[in-house]
Protein backbone atom coordinates (compact mmCIF):
# COMPACT_ATOMS: atom_id res chain seq x y z
CA UNK A 1 0.00 0.00 0.00
CA UNK A 2 1.22 3.65 -0.41
CA UNK A 3 3.25 5.10 2.28
CA UNK A 4 2.72 7.82 4.92
CA UNK A 5 5.74 9.44 3.28
CA UNK A 6 4.21 9.60 0.11
CA UNK A 7 0.50 10.14 1.31
CA UNK A 8 1.36 13.60 2.93
CA UNK A 9 3.28 14.49 0.06
CA UNK A 10 -0.49 13.82 -2.51
CA UNK A 11 -1.77 15.51 0.42
CA UNK A 12 0.15 18.43 0.07
CA UNK A 13 0.12 18.46 -4.24
CA UNK A 14 -4.28 17.92 -3.39
CA UNK A 15 -4.43 21.51 -1.09
CA UNK A 16 -2.21 23.52 -3.83
CA UNK A 17 -4.75 22.58 -6.20
CA UNK A 18 -7.66 23.19 -4.19
CA UNK A 19 -6.42 26.35 -2.89
CA UNK A 20 -5.23 27.29 -6.94
CA UNK A 21 -9.18 27.09 -7.63
CA UNK A 22 -9.77 23.58 -8.61
CA UNK A 23 -12.35 22.40 -6.13
CA UNK A 24 -13.84 19.79 -7.89
CA UNK A 25 -12.18 16.43 -6.88
CA UNK A 26 -12.72 14.79 -9.73
CA UNK A 27 -11.04 17.25 -11.73
CA UNK A 28 -8.36 17.36 -8.95
CA UNK A 29 -7.50 13.86 -10.29
CA UNK A 30 -7.88 14.08 -13.75
CA UNK A 31 -5.70 17.46 -13.61
CA UNK A 32 -3.36 15.22 -11.50
CA UNK A 33 -3.57 12.23 -14.34
CA UNK A 34 -2.39 14.11 -17.17
CA UNK A 35 0.54 15.63 -15.29
CA UNK A 36 1.66 11.51 -14.53
CA UNK A 37 0.55 10.88 -17.56
CA UNK A 38 3.08 13.41 -19.33
CA UNK A 39 5.83 12.14 -16.59
CA UNK A 40 5.62 8.76 -17.82
CA UNK A 41 5.68 9.38 -21.49
CA UNK A 42 8.92 11.54 -20.76
CA UNK A 43 10.15 8.13 -18.48
CA UNK A 44 9.36 5.60 -21.39
CA UNK A 45 10.99 7.60 -23.96
CA UNK A 46 13.93 7.71 -21.20
CA UNK A 47 14.13 4.09 -21.08
CA UNK A 48 14.09 3.67 -25.04
CA UNK A 49 16.65 6.31 -25.00
CA UNK A 50 18.57 3.94 -23.24
CA UNK A 51 18.36 1.01 -25.38
CA UNK A 52 19.25 2.19 -28.39
CA UNK A 53 22.35 3.81 -26.33
CA UNK A 54 23.45 -0.21 -25.35
CA UNK A 55 22.28 -1.50 -28.74
CA UNK A 56 23.68 1.13 -30.64
CA UNK A 57 20.55 1.08 -32.93
CA UNK A 58 17.82 4.34 -33.41
CA UNK A 59 15.22 4.56 -30.71
CA UNK A 60 12.50 1.97 -31.40
CA UNK A 61 9.18 3.59 -32.33
CA UNK A 62 10.30 6.91 -30.58
CA UNK A 63 7.32 9.16 -28.14
CA UNK A 64 8.70 12.57 -28.85
CA UNK A 65 11.02 13.52 -32.73
CA UNK A 66 13.85 15.95 -32.11
CA UNK A 67 11.63 18.81 -32.44
CA UNK A 68 9.37 17.89 -29.70
CA UNK A 69 12.25 17.64 -27.16
CA UNK A 70 11.43 20.64 -25.23
CA UNK A 71 7.88 18.94 -24.63
CA UNK A 72 9.51 16.40 -22.25
CA UNK A 73 9.17 16.92 -18.63
CA UNK A 74 12.79 16.56 -17.81
CA UNK A 75 13.05 19.56 -20.05
CA UNK A 76 10.23 21.73 -18.56
CA UNK A 77 9.94 21.10 -15.28
CA UNK A 78 13.63 22.87 -15.28
CA UNK A 79 12.09 26.03 -16.79
CA UNK A 80 10.56 29.39 -15.35
CA UNK A 81 6.64 29.11 -13.71
CA UNK A 82 5.40 31.31 -16.76
CA UNK A 83 7.76 29.71 -19.35
CA UNK A 84 6.28 26.23 -18.33
CA UNK A 85 2.60 27.44 -17.96
CA UNK A 86 2.42 28.44 -21.75
CA UNK A 87 4.61 24.90 -22.47
CA UNK A 88 2.12 22.98 -21.00
CA UNK A 89 -0.61 25.03 -21.99
CA UNK A 90 -0.08 25.60 -25.60
CA UNK A 91 1.93 22.34 -26.62
CA UNK A 92 2.60 19.50 -23.95
CA UNK A 93 -1.10 19.88 -23.48
CA UNK A 94 -2.00 19.40 -27.49
CA UNK A 95 0.75 16.62 -27.75
CA UNK A 96 -0.74 14.59 -25.01
CA UNK A 97 -4.36 15.00 -27.14
CA UNK A 98 -3.19 13.86 -30.31
CA UNK A 99 -0.82 11.22 -28.74
CA UNK A 100 -1.92 7.83 -31.22
CA UNK A 101 -3.93 10.02 -33.91
CA UNK A 102 -3.55 8.13 -37.25
CA UNK A 103 -2.45 10.93 -39.26
CA UNK A 104 -6.39 11.34 -40.68
CA UNK A 105 -7.34 14.80 -40.90
CA UNK A 106 -10.80 13.90 -39.91
CA UNK A 107 -9.94 11.77 -37.00
CA UNK A 108 -11.56 8.80 -38.55
CA UNK A 109 -9.28 5.70 -37.16
CA UNK A 110 -8.20 7.31 -34.61
CA UNK A 111 -7.46 5.54 -30.95
CA UNK A 112 -10.19 5.33 -28.47
CA UNK A 113 -7.61 7.50 -26.59
CA UNK A 114 -7.28 10.45 -29.00
CA UNK A 115 -11.29 10.58 -28.80
CA UNK A 116 -12.13 10.13 -25.23
CA UNK A 117 -8.59 13.38 -25.06
CA UNK A 118 -10.73 15.43 -27.02
CA UNK A 119 -12.95 16.69 -24.56
CA UNK A 120 -9.89 17.10 -22.28
CA UNK A 121 -9.12 20.54 -20.63
CA UNK A 122 -6.19 22.01 -19.06
CA UNK A 123 -7.33 23.63 -16.05
CA UNK A 124 -4.45 24.39 -14.08
CA UNK A 125 -5.72 28.08 -13.13
CA UNK A 126 -2.02 30.22 -12.97
CA UNK A 127 2.06 29.08 -13.96
CA UNK A 128 2.94 29.20 -9.89
CA UNK A 129 0.29 26.65 -9.23
CA UNK A 130 1.79 24.14 -12.12
CA UNK A 131 5.36 25.21 -11.20
CA UNK A 132 4.62 24.09 -7.27
CA UNK A 133 2.70 20.64 -8.25
CA UNK A 134 5.52 19.49 -10.90
CA UNK A 135 7.76 20.13 -7.85
CA UNK A 136 6.31 17.99 -5.38
CA UNK A 137 5.29 15.28 -8.57
CA UNK A 138 8.69 15.15 -9.42
CA UNK A 139 9.80 14.12 -5.59
CA UNK A 140 7.80 11.00 -5.44
CA UNK A 141 9.51 8.10 -6.77
CA UNK A 142 7.07 6.24 -9.51
CA UNK A 143 9.46 3.53 -11.09
CA UNK A 144 7.28 1.00 -9.15
CA UNK A 145 4.04 0.59 -11.24
CA UNK A 146 1.84 -0.61 -8.12
CA UNK A 147 3.38 2.94 -6.45
CA UNK A 148 0.95 4.54 -9.46
CA UNK A 149 -1.93 2.50 -9.16
CA UNK A 150 -1.79 3.24 -4.55
CA UNK A 151 -1.60 6.55 -6.14
CA UNK A 152 -4.87 6.60 -8.11
CA UNK A 153 -6.38 4.59 -5.39
CA UNK A 154 -5.41 7.14 -2.39
CA UNK A 155 -6.48 9.92 -4.66
CA UNK A 156 -10.04 8.40 -5.45
CA UNK A 157 -10.31 7.73 -1.96
CA UNK A 158 -10.49 11.53 -1.08
CA UNK A 159 -13.76 11.89 -3.11
CA UNK A 160 -16.51 12.31 -0.64
CA UNK A 161 -18.88 10.60 -2.69
CA UNK A 162 -16.55 7.87 -3.81
CA UNK A 163 -18.81 4.68 -2.44
CA UNK A 164 -21.59 6.11 -3.52
CA UNK A 165 -20.95 6.80 -7.37
CA UNK A 166 -18.51 3.60 -7.40
CA UNK A 167 -15.94 5.46 -8.48
CA UNK A 168 -13.20 3.64 -6.43
CA UNK A 169 -10.43 1.21 -7.41
CA UNK A 170 -11.29 -2.44 -6.64
CA UNK A 171 -7.80 -3.00 -4.73
CA UNK A 172 -5.30 -4.33 -6.41
CA UNK A 173 -4.29 -7.61 -5.22
CA UNK A 174 -7.98 -8.61 -5.25
CA UNK A 175 -7.75 -7.69 -9.17
CA UNK A 176 -4.23 -10.22 -9.29
CA UNK A 177 -6.20 -13.17 -7.73
CA UNK A 178 -9.17 -12.83 -9.82
CA UNK A 179 -7.16 -12.38 -13.33
CA UNK A 180 -4.61 -15.39 -11.66
CA UNK A 181 -7.53 -17.61 -11.74
CA UNK A 182 -9.50 -17.12 -15.04
CA UNK A 183 -5.88 -17.37 -16.72
CA UNK A 184 -6.49 -15.28 -19.57
CA UNK A 185 -4.91 -16.69 -23.09
CA UNK A 186 -4.48 -14.87 -26.13
CA UNK A 187 -7.23 -16.38 -27.35
CA UNK A 188 -9.83 -14.55 -25.01
CA UNK A 189 -12.02 -10.67 -25.68
CA UNK A 190 -11.66 -9.72 -22.15
CA UNK A 191 -14.88 -7.07 -21.18
CA UNK A 192 -15.07 -5.19 -18.06
CA UNK A 193 -18.43 -3.32 -18.50
CA UNK A 194 -17.90 -1.03 -15.62
CA UNK A 195 -13.96 -0.65 -16.16
CA UNK A 196 -13.77 2.73 -14.54
CA UNK A 197 -9.72 3.32 -14.40
CA UNK A 198 -9.23 -0.17 -16.07
CA UNK A 199 -7.65 -1.60 -13.66
CA UNK A 200 -9.12 -5.36 -14.57
CA UNK A 201 -8.05 -4.89 -18.35
CA UNK A 202 -4.52 -3.79 -16.98
CA UNK A 203 -4.10 -6.74 -14.62
CA UNK A 204 -5.30 -9.03 -17.17
CA UNK A 205 -2.86 -7.25 -19.95
CA UNK A 206 0.35 -8.35 -17.44
CA UNK A 207 -1.03 -11.51 -17.12
CA UNK A 208 -0.64 -12.24 -20.60
CA UNK A 209 2.72 -10.45 -21.25
CA UNK A 210 4.25 -12.51 -17.98
CA UNK A 211 2.74 -15.74 -19.28
CA UNK A 212 2.22 -15.43 -22.95
CA UNK A 213 4.41 -12.74 -23.79
CA UNK A 214 5.95 -14.77 -27.54
CA UNK A 215 2.39 -15.61 -28.23
CA UNK A 216 0.68 -11.99 -28.36
CA UNK A 217 4.32 -10.76 -29.82
CA UNK A 218 4.84 -13.12 -32.24
CA UNK A 219 4.26 -11.33 -35.52
CA UNK A 220 2.28 -7.87 -36.15
CA UNK A 221 -1.12 -9.34 -36.80
CA UNK A 222 -0.34 -10.90 -32.96
CA UNK A 223 0.61 -7.81 -31.62
CA UNK A 224 -2.83 -5.75 -33.44
CA UNK A 225 -4.66 -8.48 -31.92
CA UNK A 226 -3.71 -7.48 -28.53
CA UNK A 227 -3.38 -3.63 -28.62
CA UNK A 228 -6.48 -3.83 -30.43
CA UNK A 229 -8.70 -6.93 -30.00
CA UNK A 230 -8.22 -7.87 -26.68
CA UNK A 231 -9.60 -5.72 -23.93
CA UNK A 232 -12.81 -4.09 -24.24
CA UNK A 233 -14.51 -1.63 -21.61
CA UNK A 234 -17.60 0.47 -21.09
CA UNK A 235 -18.14 3.60 -19.00
CA UNK A 236 -20.48 6.52 -18.75
CA UNK A 237 -18.41 8.57 -17.31
CA UNK A 238 -16.11 10.36 -19.50
CA UNK A 239 -13.46 11.55 -17.22
CA UNK A 240 -12.82 7.60 -16.31
CA UNK A 241 -12.58 6.96 -19.82
CA UNK A 242 -9.80 9.38 -20.15
CA UNK A 243 -8.17 8.20 -16.91
CA UNK A 244 -9.05 4.29 -18.21
CA UNK A 245 -7.29 5.02 -21.29
CA UNK A 246 -3.94 6.73 -20.52
CA UNK A 247 -3.62 3.69 -17.65
CA UNK A 248 -3.93 1.69 -20.57
CA UNK A 249 -1.94 3.14 -22.95
CA UNK A 250 1.03 3.65 -20.01
CA UNK A 251 0.60 -0.01 -19.31
CA UNK A 252 1.52 -0.78 -23.05
CA UNK A 253 -2.08 -1.18 -24.41
CA UNK A 254 -2.53 1.05 -27.38
CA UNK A 255 -5.98 0.91 -28.36
CA UNK A 256 -8.32 -0.87 -26.29
CA UNK A 257 -11.62 -0.54 -26.65
CA UNK A 258 -12.92 1.86 -23.95
CA UNK A 259 -15.65 3.38 -24.66
CA UNK A 260 -18.49 5.53 -23.56
CA UNK A 261 -21.56 3.35 -22.87
CA UNK A 262 -24.67 2.91 -20.26
CA UNK A 263 -24.21 -0.91 -19.56
CA UNK A 264 -28.06 -1.22 -18.48
CA UNK A 265 -29.79 1.00 -20.38
CA UNK A 266 -28.31 0.20 -23.94
CA UNK A 267 -29.03 -3.00 -25.72
CA UNK A 268 -26.39 -3.57 -28.63
CA UNK A 269 -26.81 -6.55 -30.43
CA UNK A 270 -23.69 -6.37 -31.39
CA UNK A 271 -22.15 -7.12 -27.86
CA UNK A 272 -23.98 -9.89 -27.76
CA UNK A 273 -22.35 -13.24 -26.87
CA UNK A 274 -19.04 -11.58 -28.08
CA UNK A 275 -16.65 -11.84 -25.10
CA UNK A 276 -14.94 -15.25 -23.61
CA UNK A 277 -13.86 -13.65 -20.36
CA UNK A 278 -15.60 -11.32 -18.36
CA UNK A 279 -13.88 -9.53 -15.15
CA UNK A 280 -15.64 -6.40 -13.44
CA UNK A 281 -17.07 -5.01 -9.86
CA UNK A 282 -19.79 -3.18 -10.89
CA UNK A 283 -21.80 -0.70 -8.99
CA UNK A 284 -23.34 -2.47 -5.82
CA UNK A 285 -25.94 0.14 -4.67
CA UNK A 286 -28.97 2.07 -6.89
CA UNK A 287 -31.83 0.79 -8.60
CA UNK A 288 -33.22 1.94 -12.37
CA UNK A 289 -36.89 2.30 -14.21
CA UNK A 290 -37.78 -0.57 -16.12
CA UNK A 291 -38.33 1.89 -19.16
CA UNK A 292 -35.08 2.81 -18.99
CA UNK A 293 -33.55 -1.05 -18.60
CA UNK A 294 -32.49 -2.71 -21.45
CA UNK A 295 -35.28 -5.00 -22.40
CA UNK A 296 -32.89 -8.20 -22.81
CA UNK A 297 -31.97 -8.03 -19.44
CA UNK A 298 -35.61 -7.88 -18.25
CA UNK A 299 -35.97 -10.61 -20.13
CA UNK A 300 -33.32 -12.39 -18.39
CA UNK A 301 -34.51 -11.46 -14.49
CA UNK A 302 -37.00 -8.47 -13.82
CA UNK A 303 -35.72 -6.73 -11.15
CA UNK A 304 -34.70 -2.57 -10.75
CA UNK A 305 -31.18 -3.63 -8.80
CA UNK A 306 -28.24 -2.99 -10.44
CA UNK A 307 -26.34 -5.72 -9.27
CA UNK A 308 -28.48 -8.40 -10.28
CA UNK A 309 -29.20 -6.17 -13.73
CA UNK A 310 -25.27 -6.62 -14.24
CA UNK A 311 -25.55 -10.10 -13.72
CA UNK A 312 -28.17 -10.74 -16.70
CA UNK A 313 -25.71 -8.84 -18.61
CA UNK A 314 -22.57 -10.70 -18.25
CA UNK A 315 -24.61 -13.69 -18.86
CA UNK A 316 -25.80 -11.80 -22.33
CA UNK A 317 -22.42 -11.05 -22.82
CA UNK A 318 -20.28 -13.92 -22.61
CA UNK A 319 -19.92 -16.51 -25.42
CA UNK A 320 -20.71 -19.98 -24.58
CA UNK A 321 -17.98 -21.34 -22.69
CA UNK A 322 -16.76 -18.25 -21.48
CA UNK A 323 -16.19 -17.84 -17.79
CA UNK A 324 -16.56 -14.81 -15.74
CA UNK A 325 -15.02 -13.73 -12.52
CA UNK A 326 -16.83 -11.17 -10.62
CA UNK A 327 -17.32 -9.19 -7.23
CA UNK A 328 -21.17 -8.49 -5.98
CA UNK A 329 -22.54 -8.07 -2.84
CA UNK A 330 -23.61 -10.38 -0.19
CA UNK A 331 -27.22 -9.76 -0.72
CA UNK A 332 -26.98 -11.24 -4.13
CA UNK A 333 -26.07 -14.36 -2.57
CA UNK A 334 -28.68 -14.15 0.12
CA UNK A 335 -32.01 -12.35 -0.58
CA UNK A 336 -35.16 -13.32 -0.85
CA UNK A 337 -36.68 -11.29 -3.59
CA UNK A 338 -38.40 -13.54 -6.79
CA UNK A 339 -35.07 -11.71 -8.53
CA UNK A 340 -32.68 -12.62 -6.16
CA UNK A 341 -33.93 -16.58 -6.44
CA UNK A 342 -34.60 -16.33 -10.31
CA UNK A 343 -31.24 -15.22 -10.92
CA UNK A 344 -29.45 -17.77 -8.51
CA UNK A 345 -31.50 -20.78 -9.75
CA UNK A 346 -29.87 -19.32 -13.58
CA UNK A 347 -26.25 -19.44 -12.19
CA UNK A 348 -26.98 -23.09 -10.98
CA UNK A 349 -29.28 -24.76 -12.63
CA UNK A 350 -29.10 -23.27 -16.22
CA UNK A 351 -24.73 -22.09 -16.41
CA UNK A 352 -21.98 -23.61 -14.38
CA UNK A 353 -21.34 -22.17 -11.23
CA UNK A 354 -17.77 -23.09 -10.13
CA UNK A 355 -17.00 -20.95 -7.01
CA UNK A 356 -18.08 -18.17 -4.07
CA UNK A 357 -14.94 -16.52 -2.18
CA UNK A 358 -16.99 -14.67 0.63
CA UNK A 359 -14.47 -11.41 1.26
CA UNK A 360 -14.78 -9.59 4.70
CA UNK A 361 -16.49 -6.64 4.70
CA UNK A 362 -13.14 -4.31 5.38
CA UNK A 363 -11.48 -5.26 1.95
CA UNK A 364 -13.30 -2.15 0.28
CA UNK A 365 -12.66 0.06 2.72
CA UNK A 366 -12.24 3.57 3.48
CA UNK A 367 -14.22 3.34 0.53
CA UNK A 368 -17.17 1.02 1.83
CA UNK A 369 -18.10 -1.58 4.51
CA UNK A 370 -20.69 -3.80 2.51
CA UNK A 371 -19.33 -7.54 2.55
CA UNK A 372 -18.90 -9.07 -0.94
CA UNK A 373 -17.96 -12.02 -2.44
CA UNK A 374 -16.24 -13.31 -5.66
CA UNK A 375 -18.40 -15.29 -8.15
CA UNK A 376 -16.99 -17.43 -10.77
CA UNK A 377 -18.98 -19.20 -13.48
CA UNK A 378 -18.48 -20.60 -16.65
CA UNK A 379 -21.42 -20.30 -19.67
CA UNK A 380 -22.72 -23.38 -20.86
CA UNK A 381 -26.70 -22.57 -21.21
CA UNK A 382 -26.96 -26.18 -20.56
CA UNK A 383 -26.29 -26.61 -17.01
CA UNK A 384 -23.18 -28.19 -15.72
CA UNK A 385 -22.94 -27.20 -11.92
CA UNK A 386 -21.79 -30.32 -9.75
CA UNK A 387 -20.23 -29.03 -7.15
CA UNK A 388 -19.62 -25.51 -6.11
CA UNK A 389 -16.25 -24.54 -4.13
CA UNK A 390 -17.15 -22.36 -1.43
CA UNK A 391 -14.04 -20.04 0.22
CA UNK A 392 -14.16 -18.08 3.53
CA UNK A 393 -11.60 -15.17 3.07
CA UNK A 394 -10.73 -14.09 6.46
CA UNK A 395 -7.93 -11.84 5.65
CA UNK A 396 -6.41 -10.19 2.25
CA UNK A 397 -3.05 -9.41 3.48
CA UNK A 398 -3.71 -5.93 5.22
CA UNK A 399 -5.94 -4.32 8.30
CA UNK A 400 -9.62 -4.40 7.83
CA UNK A 401 -9.88 -0.92 9.04
CA UNK A 402 -9.98 2.30 7.47
CA UNK A 403 -5.96 2.89 7.39
CA UNK A 404 -5.67 -0.67 5.83
CA UNK A 405 -2.54 -0.91 7.16
CA UNK A 406 0.15 -3.84 5.24
CA UNK A 407 -0.22 -7.34 6.95
CA UNK A 408 1.97 -9.85 5.03
CA UNK A 409 1.61 -12.65 7.42
CA UNK A 410 -2.43 -12.43 7.27
CA UNK A 411 -3.29 -13.47 4.16
CA UNK A 412 -5.87 -15.98 2.22
CA UNK A 413 -5.22 -15.17 -0.99
CA UNK A 414 -2.08 -17.54 -2.19
CA UNK A 415 -3.96 -20.53 -0.05
CA UNK A 416 -7.17 -19.25 -2.52
CA UNK A 417 -5.43 -19.70 -5.74
CA UNK A 418 -3.40 -22.88 -4.75
CA UNK A 419 -6.96 -24.63 -3.65
CA UNK A 420 -8.67 -22.99 -6.48
CA UNK A 421 -6.13 -25.00 -8.88
CA UNK A 422 -6.17 -28.20 -7.26
CA UNK A 423 -10.10 -28.30 -6.87
CA UNK A 424 -9.99 -32.07 -6.81
CA UNK A 425 -8.70 -32.29 -3.60
CA UNK A 426 -11.06 -30.36 -2.13
CA UNK A 427 -13.79 -33.33 -1.82
CA UNK A 428 -12.53 -34.32 1.43
CA UNK A 429 -12.63 -30.93 3.33
CA UNK A 430 -14.82 -31.36 6.48
CA UNK A 431 -17.64 -27.98 6.19
CA UNK A 432 -15.26 -26.52 9.17
CA UNK A 433 -12.57 -25.71 7.16
CA UNK A 434 -11.76 -22.50 5.26
CA UNK A 435 -12.85 -23.94 1.97
CA UNK A 436 -15.06 -26.99 1.06
CA UNK A 437 -17.03 -28.28 -1.77
CA UNK A 438 -20.87 -28.02 -1.86
CA UNK A 439 -23.17 -30.45 -4.05
CA UNK A 440 -25.97 -28.26 -6.48
CA UNK A 441 -28.59 -31.03 -4.72
CA UNK A 442 -28.19 -29.53 -1.57
CA UNK A 443 -28.18 -25.59 -2.77
CA UNK A 444 -30.96 -26.52 -4.66
CA UNK A 445 -32.76 -28.05 -1.33
CA UNK A 446 -31.40 -24.66 0.04
CA UNK A 447 -33.35 -22.42 -2.34
CA UNK A 448 -30.39 -21.41 -4.31
CA UNK A 449 -29.25 -20.02 -1.04
CA UNK A 450 -25.28 -19.04 -1.74
CA UNK A 451 -24.24 -17.72 1.35
CA UNK A 452 -21.30 -19.75 2.99
CA UNK A 453 -22.61 -19.23 6.63
CA UNK A 454 -25.66 -21.40 5.15
CA UNK A 455 -23.08 -24.73 4.89
CA UNK A 456 -20.29 -23.54 6.72
CA UNK A 457 -20.05 -25.60 9.91
CA UNK A 458 -18.71 -23.76 13.12
CA UNK A 459 -16.88 -26.00 15.72
CA UNK A 460 -18.02 -24.69 19.13
CA UNK A 461 -14.85 -25.73 21.70
CA UNK A 462 -16.23 -26.47 25.45
CA UNK A 463 -14.71 -24.30 27.78
CA UNK A 464 -14.56 -25.41 31.01
CA UNK A 465 -15.67 -22.64 34.30
CA UNK A 466 -15.00 -22.81 38.20
CA UNK A 467 -17.75 -23.03 39.77
CA UNK A 468 -19.73 -19.79 41.29
CA UNK A 469 -18.69 -20.91 44.75
CA UNK A 470 -14.89 -21.41 44.29
CA UNK A 471 -15.68 -17.67 42.07
CA UNK A 472 -16.98 -16.20 45.22
CA UNK A 473 -14.25 -17.20 47.23
CA UNK A 474 -11.07 -16.09 45.20
CA UNK A 475 -13.48 -12.85 44.98
CA UNK A 476 -13.48 -12.28 48.86
CA UNK A 477 -9.77 -13.45 49.29
CA UNK A 478 -9.02 -10.36 46.76
CA UNK A 479 -11.32 -8.13 48.49
CA UNK A 480 -9.51 -8.84 52.03
CA UNK A 481 -5.87 -8.02 50.06
CA UNK A 482 -7.05 -4.60 48.77
CA UNK A 483 -8.98 -3.70 52.15
CA UNK A 484 -5.17 -4.42 53.79
CA UNK A 485 -3.36 -2.66 51.33
CA UNK A 486 -5.75 0.46 51.74
CA UNK A 487 -4.82 0.39 55.64
CA UNK A 488 -1.36 0.03 55.22
CA UNK A 489 -1.51 3.24 52.58
CA UNK A 490 -3.38 4.89 55.10
CA UNK A 491 -0.74 3.99 57.82
CA UNK A 492 1.75 5.49 55.78
CA UNK A 493 0.45 8.48 54.81
CA UNK A 494 -0.10 8.99 58.77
Amino acid sequence: MITGEIKSKVDRIWDTMWSGGISNPLSVIEQLTYLLFIKRLDELHTLKERKAARTGKPIEEPIFSADQDALRWSRFKETAPESMYEMVRDQVFPFIKILGQNGNADGEGDSTYTHHMKDAMFMMPTPRVLANVVDQLDSIDMADSDTKGDLYEYMLGKIATAGQNGQFRTPRHIIKLMVDMTAPTPKDKICDPACGTAGFLIAASEYMVAHHSDTIYKDAEARRRFNEGTFHGYDFDSTMLRIGSMNMLLHGVENPDIRYKDSLAQADEDDAEKYSLILANPPFAGSLDYESTAKDLQQIVKTKKTELLFMALFLRLLQTGGRAAVIVPDGVLFGSSKAHKALREILVENQKLDAIISMPSGVFRPYAGVSTAIVLFTKTNSGGTDNVWFYDMQADGFSLDDKRTLQPDKTDLPDILARWLNRKGEAERARTERSFLVPKNEIAGNDYDLSINRYKEVEHETVEHDSPKVILTRLATLEQEIAEGRMLLEELLG
